[in-house]
């Protein structure tokens, strides 16, 4: 599922594809994938207007055209955004394209059809409409309001950080490594950790999600690409700690299946 670093990713694309461009035409391929307006008004809105600016917030991409439109990108569970040349074939599961004036164009593509694109007022009133969090990369985003997240939470630390209430942008897979890194089991309880492993907890969050972006490396693409010791390339069936060579326990926490190391996380009840 694309978490905070593909959705970054995704920006990044969006700024490259389509930042500055005037839209020629919207097609929507699958209207099921379009809220807040039909195709026919969309397209209405946004012909002969500028892509003016994007803004990611947790896992949300939003892309503001002048004047005009703020769309909320949703990625579901494998979604995802590309560019295309005017002459490139056009890729599966393509629900939403925009074609601009010089040619390029940026597709949303959603193979399972769970993710959709909704025109909003704003970018603010739609993270305050779906009552997210502050994005966890955000500098104002610091320890002090990381500590108030997590305090007087009688949940699992792991459940505690993927709640995109308390803070947006972490998903099941980059909160294994994050909780990895941090030498923190992800059944602690988030109120009984200590200041030194909020600490660790704390900066393993900005570290490894910034690394992520920075290779390149989304929650199940290019994972490859990060470096030696984290744990994503070995969080499979068979894998072992890149740490220590400890194999890996697998559990459900949640309903989500968690990876974790029995030796650099050990379980605090025993």
């Amino acid at each position: 599922m694309p978490e905070l670093p593909d959705v970054e990713i995704f920006k990044r694309v969006m700024d490259r594809h389509g930042g500055g461009r005037v839209v020629a035409r919207v097609v929507v391929a699958d209207p099921g994938s379009l809220e807040g307006a039909s195709a026919a008004t969309l397209q209405r809105r946004l012909k002969d207007k500028h892509l003016s600016g994007s803004r990611r917030h947790g896992k949300v991409l939003f892309a503001e055209f002048e004047d005009a439109a703020t769309l909320a990108m949703h990625f579901g569970t494998n979604g995802s955004l590309v560019g295309l040349s005017p002459d490139e074939h056009e890729p599966p599961s393509m629900r939403l394209t925009f074609e601009f004036t010089d040619g390029a164009r940026l597709a949303y593509l959603n193979p399972r059809r769970i993710g959709h694109v909704c025109v909003v007022a704003s970018a603010a009133s739609s993270i305050a409409d779906q009552r997210l969090g502050p994005d966890v990369l955000d500098p104002a985003f610091d320890e002090k309001a990381f500590a108030a997240a997590l305090a007087n939470r009688r949940q699992a630390i792991k459940a505690v950080l993927m709640d995109q209430a308390r803070m947006a942008g972490i998903g099941n897979t980059y909160v294994d490594e994050i909780l990895f890194q941090a030498r923190v089991h992800p059944g602690v309880v988030s109120n009984a950790l200590d200041a030194a492993a909020r600490h660790r907890l704390f900066a393993a969050m900005k570290h490894v999600l910034q690394t992520a972006i920075d290779c390149g490396a989304g929650a199940e693409n290019f994972i490859n690409r990060l470096p030696k010791g984290f744990l994503l390339a070995e969080r499979h069936a068979g894998g072992h700690c890149p740490r220590c060579g400890t194999a890996l326990v697998i559990d459900k926490r949640g309903g989500r299946t968690s990876y974790h190391c029995p030796r650099c996380q050990p379980d605090p009840h025993g």
